[in-house]
């Protein structure tokens, strides 16, 4: 089978990129052929082995011969990008529209796809409606929020909907979303779970001396993580206030890292600084590749969201043996139990430092790490998911090719 797929967003940065990546990594595995359509900023950009590349530019630091000049739009912040859809001018909308339709043309004319796998119920898959090819998007909840935020972009998205085959949600809280926003389309959604790489994500033998030390951090005992994106819907600012608790209740003890960058990175600096937090440490982007010593040597993860779509780290987490304590809202509760973290409500700090405080010293964090990494295989594994995405491409294919056979009769 011949998969195009789209994606508003690089390959690396973010969450629909890095399924996008996860998937089609996946398919080439089992012998399709995969082509993606994504935008970028640099020359040095992260690929795909394997999968046929329409690269779109944008300008960043980095000029780019006919690349389009502004940076490529996000629904909050990429960590190369901090352009939002929400400040394109109308001029900027088209000429983003105009160059993708051009690529994504030029793509189906060369690769000659099957089908198309669009993320996003959002621009891109509205031109993968112009095209002639049967296409499905999955909706990663970022684009919901865009949704609700703007009435500006709503007719690309409600016809986006409208022309798919199916709508790939990814959380039951997602699936809920999709419903209330498209309802005439809720007979075609399909909820499957996103996956993890088992190749990148495993318990590693690494300590919490090795993975402190090379940033330059004195090690203390016990060790908190949180990995994202730095905007309000992640709730970062109330892990911090969570931190003055328990920095407070076990002084000189934990340390809390948190990775990732965005628009609020130097609010919640400042929030760090005036809480005077002396072992809060912000380290930037991280790349993947050393996220698994990350996640292997803390304690716990910490996902304090508002609302997570989905969340990508928390399973990425557990599959490395580590421990999640997240919120209950949004895609979350699919993810974490009580065999392998926690859950708490939303903006309520003393209840992180809690839990935070309970995986540390009253749980066997060998014990839950083990049953956590197995639990992430058994129910998030890439391999076994694409299977099934491949029988939705199937079953698709053979719909389609049914209704034109009828077509011609």
């Amino acid at each position: 089978m011949r998969i195009m797929m789209i994606n508003h967003f690089p390959l690396a940065g973010s969450g629909s990129g890095t399924y996008t990546h996860n998937i089609a990594t996946h398919l080439l595995k089992k012998g399709h052929e995969v082509c993606i359509v994504m935008p970028e900023n640099s020359s040095h950009y992260a690929g795909c082995d394997g999968a046929v590349l329409y690269p779109v530019f944008f300008t960043n630091k980095e000029l780019i011969l006919n690349a389009l000049p502004f940076d490529f739009p996000c629904f909050t912040s990429h960590m190369n990008s901090r352009m939002s859809f929400f400040d394109l001018t109308d001029t900027q909308i088209t000429a983003y529209l105009s160059v993708f339709e051009m690529t994504i043309e030029k793509a189906v004319q060369d690769f000659k796809p099957d089908i198309i796998h669009s993320q996003h119920i959002w621009l891109l898959s509205w031109l993968a409606h112009k095209t002639d090819i049967p296409y499905v998007i999955t909706s990663h909840g970022t684009d919901l929020m865009g949704y609700g935020k703007s009435k500006r972009f709503r007719h690309w998205a409600n016809e986006a909907a409208a022309g798919a085959e199916h709508i790939i949600t990814i959380s039951h809280d997602n699936d809920y979303l999709v419903r209330q926003y498209f309802p005439s389309c809720a007979y075609k959604l399909i909820l499957m779970k996103n996956g993890y790489d088992t190749s990148r994500f495993y318990p590693e033998q690494v300590t919490k001396e090795e993975v402190l030390t090379s940033f330059g951090i004195q090690p203390l005992k016990h060790l908190v993580l949180f990995s994202g994106k730095h905007v309000h819907f992640k709730g970062i600012d109330v892990l911090i206030e969570a931190a003055k608790i328990y920095e407070g209740e076990h002084p000189g003890e934990i340390i809390t890292v948190i990775t990732g960058e965005g628009e609020l990175t130097e609010k919640l600096k400042k929030q760090t600084s005036d809480r005077k937090l002396k072992n809060v440490h912000f380290l930037g982007y991280i790349d993947i590749s050393q996220m698994r010593a990350w996640y292997s040597a803390a304690d716990v993860t910490a996902v304090p969201s508002r609302r997570e779509p989905f969340g990508l780290v928390a399973v990425e987490s557990l599959a490395c043996g580590c421990p999640v304590v997240a919120t209950n809202q949004g895609g979350l509760p699919d993810i974490v139990n009580d065999k392998v973290g926690s859950l708490v409500d939303v903006d309520d700090p003393m209840a992180l430092s809690d839990a935070i405080q309970t995986e540390i010293y009253k749980c066997d964090r060998n014990k839950r790490g083990l049953y956590a990494a197995q639990y992430a295989i058994e129910n998030f594994a890439q391999g076994s998911l694409t299977d099934a995405l491949v029988e939705v491409y199937e079953a698709v294919l053979r719909r389609t090719g049914e209704n034109h056979l009828e077509k011609i009769v």
